[in-house]
C-alpha cells in the first residue's frame, strides 16, 4: 500500500517535475523505526490527548508533511516527540524529517524548550464563532463545552455569621484539568499575594 502522504502519483510527479525550496529539499522520508526518542524530552502528553493526537494522524496523515519531526544528525528527536509515538501507534512504516544539521549542541537544547513553547494565546471569541467546540475538543484543545450549568453554580454564599460580625464570604469554583491545574498554580506561585488579590487584579476590577 503506498503511503498516505507520499505514495501518490501526483505527489511522485511532484517531486520528479517541481524544483524543490529550500524547506522541501531539507524533508526527508525516512523510517519510522530508524528515529531514536528523545529520552531527555521535557515535555510529557496525557492519555486523553495522546489518544486524540493518534486519530488526528488517522484523520489528517497529510499534517505529518506539513510538520515533520526534527532530529539530529544521530537521528534522535528535537521536535516531535509525540508525534513519534503516535506514528508507532498507528503503525506509519515511514514519516517526513527535518535533520538540523547546523545545530550545535546548546543550540539543539534551546530548541527543544523552544519547539514546546506556547508563546500566543487563543482568541476564545474567534473560535467560538469560527469552529464547533467539539470538534476543536477533538482536534486536542480544551475548550468550553456547552451545558445546562448555570452560573449560580460557580457561586455560593456562606450566610452563617460568626460571634464578630463579619461580613459574609462569596465563593468562586473553578475546574481545571490535571495539566491546566497545575499551570495555574505555578502561576499564582510566581505572582505571589492571595488568590483572591491576583484573580482581582487579573480582571482588572477597580
Amino acid at each position: 500500500m503506498p503511503h498516505p502522504i507520499w505514495g501518490s502519483k501526483t505527489t511522485q510527479r511532484f517531486f520528479n517535475y517541481h524544483t524543490p525550496n529550500k524547506n522541501e529539499q531539507m524533508i526527508q522520508i525516512v523510517k519510522t523505526k530508524d528515529i531514536i526518542a528523545n529520552e531527555n524530552n521535557p515535555r510529557v502528553i496525557k492519555d486523553d490527548k495522546f489518544r486524540k493526537l493518534v486519530q488526528s494522524i488517522k484523520d489528517f496523515p497529510q499534517m505529518l508533511n506539513l510538520r515533520p519531526i526534527v532530529v539530529n544528525d544521530e537521528m534522535v528527536v528535537l521536535g516531535g516527540n509525540m508525534r513519534l509515538r503516535a506514528v508507532q501507534e498507528v503503525g506509519l512504516k515511514e514519516v517526513a524529517i527535518i535533520k538540523a544539521s547546523d545545530l550545535t549542541e546548546e543550540q539543539q537544547k534551546e530548541f527543544i524548550i523552544k519547539d514546546n513553547v506556547g508563546f500566543g494565546e487563543w482568541d476564545w471569541d474567534v473560535l467560538a464563532n469560527e469552529w464547533e467546540p467539539e470538534l476543536l475538543s477533538e482536534w486536542g484543545l480544551d475548550v468550553w463545552q456547552p451545558s445546562d450549568v448555570s452560573l449560580d453554580d460557580f457561586f455560593s454564599q456562606d450566610n452563617s455569621k460568626e460571634e464578630d460580625d463579619k461580613p459574609t464570604a462569596n465563593t468562586i469554583t473553578l475546574e481545571y484539568t490535571e495539566e491546566d491545574y497545575d499551570k495555574v498554580i505555578e502561576a499564582f506561585n510566581k505572582l505571589g499575594g492571595s488568590k483572591e488579590k491576583i484573580v482581582f487584579e487579573l480582571l482588572n476590577c477597580k
